[in-house]
């Protein structure tokens, strides 16, 4: 199947920035969409920022103009630069991917990471 592992996490002081990291491995997958949620206690998962196989990338209110997705294709690998942190953006940020294993049959289906810790604190 496809395995996650986020990096790229940490403290960090309002305005700052940061960098999160997701690579995809395992079996033979084509990737339909990347992307990152976030979630805090007591609240529900909410998007991030995804990025389509064709480059379409779309973003909340809550991030735009701060965050960036992007790819590297040639690695399996998403990216979120984070740009003028807030408080409100503090939260376990998650990597997701939906995918297709190619020498199985059926709909692609959806991966997730196991978590990296942003702290935007004073």
């Amino acid at each position: 199947q496809v395995q996650l592992v986020e990096s790229g996490g940490g403290l960090v002081q309002p305005g700052g920035s940061l960098r999160l990291s997701c690579a995809a491995s395992g079996s033979t997958f084509e990737i339909y969409v990347m992307g990152w949620y976030r979630q805090v206690p007591g609240k529900q998962r909410e998007l991030v920022a995804t990025i389509t196989k064709g480059g379409t990338t779309n973003y909340p209110d809550s991030v735009k103009g701060r965050f960036t997705i992007s790819r590297d294709n040639s690695k399996n690998t998403v990216y979120l630069q984070m740009n003028s942190l807030k408080p409100e953006d503090m939260a376990v940020y998650y990597c997701y991917v939906r995918a297709k294993i190619l020498r199985a049959s059926g709909s692609p289906q959806d991966y997730w990471g196991q978590g990296t810790q942003v702290t935007v604190s004073s």
